[in-house]
This record gives C-alpha cells, sequence and structure tokens, in this order.
C-alpha cells in the first residue's frame, strides 16, 4: 500500500519520498477493524473446533458460486479503484469518474447477490438464531455488508469528485483514503470466503 511521490519536478531516484496513501487516521481505524475482524475468525475457529461435524454440515448448505461470484466483484471493484487513483495523479478525469463507477457498479452487484443468498438461506428456514454456525455467518456477512455500503458512500462521493476534475493535493489524499478503505473491505471479504465457505 506504500506509494512513491517524487519530492519535485526533475527529482532523482534517491529523492523519491516513501509515504502511506491517504490519512493517517484512516489507517488506526483500518488497523482496527483488521485485529476486530481478526477475533471473529479466532472465535469461529474456536467453535468449530467444539463442534466441526455440524459446521461442516452448515457449509455444505452454503451457495459458494454466489460466494465466488462476489469474491471476483470485489477484486474487480478494487482494481478499477486503483486505475481510477492513478488517472486522478494524471489530472485523467474521464477514465478515473469511469473507473470508479465500474467499482461502484461491482459493489452493488455485490450487495444484490448477498440479499439473494439470504433470501436463499430464509427460504430454507435457516435463521440467525439456528445454531452457532448460522449465528456468526449472519453477524460476521451482516457487519461485512455494512462495511460495502458504507464504502459505496465513499465510491459515490469520489465519482462526485473526480466529474469536477480537480485532482489538488486535498482530493489525491481523499481518494486514496477512499481507495484505501476499499480494499480493506476487499481483503475482509476474502477471509470470510476462506473461513466460511472454504475451512474443513
Amino acid at each position: 500500500m506504500l506509494d512513491t511521490v517524487k519530492a519535485r519536478p526533475g527529482s532523482t531516484a534517491s529523492d523519491k519520498i516513501r509515504h502511506l496513501p491517504g490519512e493517517a487516521g484512516l489507517w488506526m481505524f483500518i488497523s482496527g477493524d483488521v485485529m476486530v475482524f481478526s477475533l471473529f475468525f479466532g472465535v469461529f475457529m474456536y467453535y468449530f473446533g467444539l463442534d466441526p461435524e455440524t459446521f461442516h454440515s452448515c457449509q455444505a448448505h452454503l451457495n459458494q458460486t454466489l460466494a465466488a461470484i462476489n469474491t471476483v466483484l470485489l477484486l474487480t471493484s478494487s482494481w478499477f479503484v486503483v486505475s481510477a487513483v492513478a488517472a486522478a495523479r494524471k489530472n485523467n478525469a474521464g477514465l478515473s469518474s469511469f473507473c470508479l463507477i465500474c467499482a461502484f457498479i461491482c459493489g452493488l452487484g455485490f450487495c444484490i447477490i448477498k440479499f439473494f443468498e439470504y433470501r436463499e438461506k430464509v427460504n430454507d428456514g435457516v435463521t440467525i438464531n439456528a445454531n452457532e454456525f448460522w449465528t456468526l455467518y449472519f453477524m460476521y456477512t451482516g457487519i461485512h455488508l455494512t462495511h460495502v455500503l458504507v464504502g459505496l458512500g465513499v465510491l459515490a462521493f469520489m465519482i462526485r469528485m473526480s466529474g469536477k476534475g480537480v485532482f489538488d493535493t486535498k482530493n489525491i489524499s481523499f481518494m486514496e483514503s477512499g481507495a484505501s478503505y476499499w480494499h480493506m473491505v476487499d481483503l475482509l471479504w476474502i477471509g470470510l470466503f476462506g473461513f466460511l465457505y472454504l475451512v474443513k
């Protein structure tokens, strides 16, 4: 996530400054969020160890196809966000806006698919109180979905900002912060996908 920025025009490689994209305060939030989800994963493995047979049985009822599609959507959206920030640094407002809109569509697609996945479980009579596995499943994916919705709001603001075509230091810093948050959302989902859908 470290980025390289030249200190001044005509500077050499030795003059380049290494910096963390976005605001420092955001990275404190990201670090805290990652630690919380790490605790979530630890709790999941604890209960998995207590009753692996039940967890295996419940995992068999998860829709891995929809989860895999959602993983591809978030990975693709992160690529679009990276491309958008790179375009903004080059003052290419059109490309930046296009990439952000594509990222937003991918994120929205994730939410829609997650809705159908939840509906599928409810129609099968599965609720958050069914057992420990489903309690953790609905709680963890619900918290993550909230992160995605917040991220969509951030992306919408970034789209508006790119549309104005003003890429000063402050706006670039905001876009870097928004991108860092979105990458965190992507990272958390990869962890959830691995623990909830793939751990055997």
